[in-house]
């Protein structure tokens, strides 16, 4: 894919190798469920993450082999097939991942702080952080936020593409700011030590949000609007806010994310040139410091040669390929994200 010499290749196997590889979204936990029927509301698992599957794009052999070490995995139920059982669909997710993880515990463990993080991937396995993504999962109540932070969730996708009870996402914005209690969740957040995610967020809510946080926040699944116009993607301006308040922005392989226009038909008009544009541009806005990976891998997302969790050292060739230095790598790879769980969690 990139023309390196031999020793290039070298290096960037060396530098992906020690570095500690952050992906900061994924829904394989929604991905490894499926409806038992038709008709019915209930759920059966369709693979496992313990098996290499031809089904979804992550499971442990897959991420081992991609290299990556440290993983958020999203738990989404926020459409109509989960009105009246939002809360419980949450908790059979809960469910799912904790038994996969018991069930894979010498390869996988959950990570609730910065030191769980380094001492799981220290002690050679993947660290799995939990997040739930929209507030719709709190049912208007702050407790079941402080319940889900005791049951290991440590980031919050504050809304999904509908209005919740905390505000506006950007595809059905009204240009609404934060609601009341969409105020108090971002206070107790910080309180608690939990990562706060902007991604999906309407603009004026996520102007809220930094008016109000006193801790980084990330974008877990965003990209950089200067280049494709998509309601999901982040100006310069909300850009240089995140780096101010020392936040990452996690750039998603969602090939309509990435170049304006794209549509699943013609998903091949997207390299992974495009979307290390998308990072180049990030750089040259604000530095090196607060640009991460966040695939969106089983939500929909992936694009010819970055198909699945297997193919993100080719993110490292290519980073090599443009010139950046080892250490600015590592930081792209995952550092930058780990000074954010450092900050925040605990």
């Amino acid at each position: 894919m990139f023309n390196l010499s031999r020793e290039e290749v070298e290096r960037a196997v060396a530098v992906h190798r020690r570095s500690i590889v952050v992906d900061t979204h994924n829904d394989a936990i929604g991905n490894m469920m499926a409806r038992a029927g038709s008709g019915t509301r209930d759920f059966r698992l369709r693979r496992t993450l313990g098996e290499r599957s031809s089904e979804g794009q992550v499971d442990i052999s897959r991420i081992r082999e991609g290299g990556v070490d440290c993983l958020i995995f999203a738990m989404c139920a926020t459409g109509p097939v989960y009105r009246g059982r939002r809360l419980k669909a949450y908790l059979q997710m809960l469910d799912v991942f904790h038994s996969e993880v018991e069930k894979n515990s010498e390869e996988i463990a959950l990570a609730t702080t910065h030191k769980e993080v380094i001492d799981v991937v220290k002690g050679g396995r993947i660290a799995a952080l939990l997040s739930v993504e929209g507030g719709e999962a709190l049912e208007g109540d702050i407790g079941v936020l402080r319940m889900l932070y005791k049951l290991g969730v440590r980031a919050l996708t504050l809304t999904h593409f509908p209005r919740n009870e905390l505000g506006d996402g950007s595809r059905d914005d009204s240009g609404s700011r934060l609601t009341a209690f969409g105020v108090e969740v971002v206070e107790e957040m910080n309180r608690l030590g939990m990562v706060i995610d902007v991604s999906h967020l309407n603009e004026r809510g996520f102007w809220d949000v930094m008016e109000r946080t006193k801790s980084p926040v990330i974008a877990s699944h965003s990209n950089c609007k200067a280049l494709s116009s998509h309601h999901r993607n982040l100006t310069d301006q909300q850009i240089e806010a995140l780096a101010k308040k020392g936040g990452v922005i996690n750039l998603s392989y969602c090939g309509a994310f990435i170049k304006a226009g794209i549509t699943r038909e013609s998903i091949g008009e997207v390299s992974l040139d495009d979307w290390l544009d998308h990072l180049d541009h990030v750089i040259d806005l604000v530095g090196p410091d607060y640009v991460g990976l966040g695939s969106d891998f089983d939500g929909g997302c992936g694009f010819p040669g970055m198909d699945d969790i297997t193919k993100v050292p080719q993110i490292t060739r290519g980073l090599v390929a443009r010139g950046y230095p080892d250490e600015e790598i590592e930081k792209i790879l995952g550092g930058n994200n780990l000074r954010v769980f450092k900050g925040v969690m605990r």
